[in-house]
């Protein structure tokens, strides 16, 4: 048996018998960009000391990464569902790995940005390729197992993060959460190499370049509105951008519906199980990215954990998603894809509203349980989601599937750090402001609002002033503390209600088990008949 893998699998016999090892390169190479995502938040602290950044800067090194990962996934899918999947893999994680040695090297905030940037555009090839892979090694008696233990990889990733950040910022520099990537990116290329056969479309049309275009200008310029807007108010380039990202879509409605091939077939949202599974998927990641934003904020800052001990308090989160993963495998053939899903959902939305309670005197424990229900809430909802999803494309165009699965992910979670973060910076400053008044010079009092790291600081420079005095600092400390807090309950009781009026749309939107067998069932369904079995076989329904 050669070392590597050659046979396409589209011309296999029978399943692929190395496809479990599959599965675990394509889950390693999802948690590394999954990873790259998260365990910036718990570095951010000493990034932003060493790099003297601004809460802008700040939210642009995060979200530099995210920019580029949401707007180019489906066009990159696309690309490897017609020349190679596995090459796309093998290509993004070099990329992906060129980014991150850059980003361990530059010791300036426009350099880092532009690292992230790089590493985003990996991510973007990488994240589809994953799934279409996934989808097309298996066979559909497995699927749903496969796509269970991918979703459940990418919900781990999120506590595992902060985890190897924090464990690694005990003894070395904020760089060295860049460079942990390489390895695991080398890896993951020879294990791509040895054990994921190749794949591609099998009489694939030629792509649709101007769709592409249109739905990276749309979806970018989206993105950088609703960062840009919100942080730095309404003016000429957020507004802009909003405006783009409104014709920008119109246009690409327009010509998808017109493209004899289109880059994505937008008919595919007239069926109500693949668009009530996308804002599944989308609001379910506004709410999950925001919490663990402004949590592992709360913990160091506020709480006073390390790096590695607040990484460590998110390993909960990570064993709950398990957990959820393991219950949906089960109930979900018995139960059907709207219960599961809207289950989750609700689980989150619960979840999210108990942090409402949050106040300065809070603890651990005040955020372990709701980190848990999100977990569980994560397990249970988002592979059901996504098979539905990746059921209602055909072969040929799995990774445009895997693109539009992830760019709702991507979006959701872009749009609740920039949403939901935002918020809470307005929530913070404001109470700050009626908490200490004119009590700190003006310049000071500038900073301590920018963010919560920003008004410990002040505090700190507060006790080192000789006229101050121990008493004075603490209670710079307390309001910085309590202004945080309340932000935190303020943001996620608005992040609860969009939670909910989500769940409450995907509960009208999604079809019960015999709304998927009608769909099904009826000519005129925008899906193949393999495609229909595919829904019918992952969701419980029967004709």
């Amino acid at each position: 048996m050669s070392f590597f893998a050659t046979t396409p699998v589209e011309k296999m016999p029978g399943p692929y018998a190395r496809r479990w090892w599959a599965l675990l390169v394509l889950c390693l190479s999802l948690l590394i960009t999954v990873m790259a995502n998260t365990s910036l938040i718990v570095a951010a602290p000493d990034m932003t000391s060493d790099l003297g950044l601004s809460s802008s800067d700040l939210q642009w090194v995060v979200d530099s990464y995210t920019v580029p990962y949401a707007a180019l996934m489906l066009v990159l899918g696309a690309i490897g569902d017609k020349y190679s999947r596995r090459g796309a893999l093998v290509t993004g994680l070099l990329i992906f790995a060129a980014g991150s040695v850059m980003g361990s090297m530059v010791d300036e905030t426009s350099l880092v940005i532009v690292a992230r940037a790089i590493m985003g555009i990996g991510a973007a090839v990488v994240m589809p390729a994953t799934l279409s892979l996934v989808v097309a090694t298996f066979p559909r008696t497995e699927r749903a197992k496969a796509i269970t233990a991918w979703a459940a990889t990418s919900g781990v990733a999120v506590a595992v993060g902060p985890l190897v950040s924090g464990w690694l910022l005990e003894d070395h520099a904020w760089g060295s959460t860049f460079l942990i990537n390489v390895p695991l990116a080398v890896l993951a290329v020879f294990g791509a190499l040895a054990l994921v056969p190749p794949s591609k479309a099998e009489g694939m049309d030629r792509i649709d370049y101007v769709g592409g275009l249109l739905s990276i200008v749309s979806v970018g310029s989206l993105i950088y509105a609703a960062i840009e807007g919100p942080h730095s108010g309404w003016g000429v380039g957020p507004v802009t951008a909003a405006v783009v990202a409104g014709v920008g879509l119109a246009a690409f409605v327009a010509w998808e519906l017109r493209h004899p091939h289109p880059m994505l077939d937008v008919r595919r949202f007239a069926l109500r199980p693949f668009s009530g599974s996308m804002l599944a998927v989308m609001f379910f990641f506004f709410g999950m990215f925001a919490v663990l934003y402004y949590s592992t904020q709360f913990l160091q800052f506020v709480l006073g954990y390390g790096a590695l001990d607040t990484g460590l308090r998110l390993l909960p989160l990570g064993g709950a998603v398990f957990l959820g993963s393991a219950l949906t495998g089960l109930l979900t053939p018995k139960l059907g894809v709207k219960v599961m899903v809207v289950t989750g959902l609700a689980v989150g939305t619960a979840g999210m509203f108990l942090l409402t309670q949050i106040d300065k005197s809070s603890t651990y424990g005040d955020f372990l349980v709701p980190l848990m229900m999100l977990g569980l809430a994560l397990g249970l909802a988002i592979s059901p989601a996504t098979d539905t999803i990746m059921g209602s494309f055909p072969e040929s165009e799995l990774g445009v599937g895997g693109g539009v699965n992830d760019t709702a992910l991507e979006l959701g979670g872009a749009l609740g750090i920039a949403v939901l973060g935002s918020l809470l910076g307005t929530a913070y400053r404001d109470e700050l402001t009626d908490l200490v008044g004119n009590r700190l010079p003006a310049e000071a009092m500038d900073i301590a609002q920018d963010s919560v790291g920003a008004g410990l600081a002040v505090a700190q420079r507060v006790a080192q002033d000789p006229s101050a005095g121990p008493q004075q600092a603490q209670a710079a400390v307390d309001a910085v503390h309590q202004a945080f807090a309340h932000g935190v309950a303020q943001t996620s009781l608005i992040g609860a209600i969009i939670m909910a009026a989500g769940t409450a749309l995907v509960l009208l939107i999604l079809p019960g088990r015999r709304g998927f067998a009608k769909q099904n069932a009826e000519p005129d369904a925008q899906t193949t008949a393999s495609q229909a079995a595919t829904v019918r076989e992952h969701t419980g329904a029967t004709r």
